[in-house]
């Protein structure tokens, strides 16, 4: 529980799961949305897998993420909380 806890925590982070939560999506469309580096994103994916938030598939030499069961439900939980407050 605390990878998950530290994962949502950060803004960018949450920012990118909210983003992936959208559907399948290269890491390399991801610095633009976010308004990070690469290297930040790739960081900030490593975190979110890591959690088990997302997952990760290649295709070619690309990577392309999509939320996982975990992070759906994540998601929606947290997203009621910033409702009821």
């Amino acid at each position: 529980m605390n990878l998950v806890l530290n994962a949502i925590c950060d803004k960018t982070r949450f920012l990118l799961l909210e983003k992936i939560s959208q559907g399948e999506i290269c890491a390399c469309k991801l610095p633009q949305y976010a308004k990070v580096s690469q290297p930040a994103v790739s960081q900030h994916l490593k975190i979110l897998l890591d959690s088990k938030l997302v997952k990760m598939k290649k295709d070619g030499k690309k990577r392309l993420y999509s939320i996982s069961k975990i992070g759906i439900t994540i998601l929606r939980d947290v997203s009621s909380w910033n409702k009821s407050i």
